[in-house]
């Protein structure tokens, strides 16, 4: 597999979230695709010059490349608010 999965792993912290990650920006490079023809140009387009034509392939190069980087969830208040306060 290129790239190696072992260099995919060293750019996320579990394997969870590297499937997560690349399906999602999967879904956005064959939208994008998608709509090529229309016009639209709402989607944003593949951020690597690849000769893979599977979105799940350009997607894992994205992410091996730095170019699609985990961010982590927002935080609600009352949970920030629970997490800070000390158990009793």
């Amino acid at each position: 597999m290129n790239p190696k999965v072992e260099n995919l792993m060293s750019k996320v912290d579990s394997k969870f979230k590297l499937v997560t990650l690349g399906s999602m920006r999967a879904r956005q490079i064959n939208a994008y695709f998608g709509q090529l023809g229309d016009g639209l140009g709402t989607a944003i387009p593949p951020q690597v010059t690849s000769v893979a034509r599977k979105p799940l392939s350009i997607a894992f190069e994205e992410i091996s490349v730095d170019k699609i980087k985990a961010a982590p969830a927002p935080v609600e208040e009352e949970e920030a608010e629970e997490a800070a306060s000390p158990e009793a």
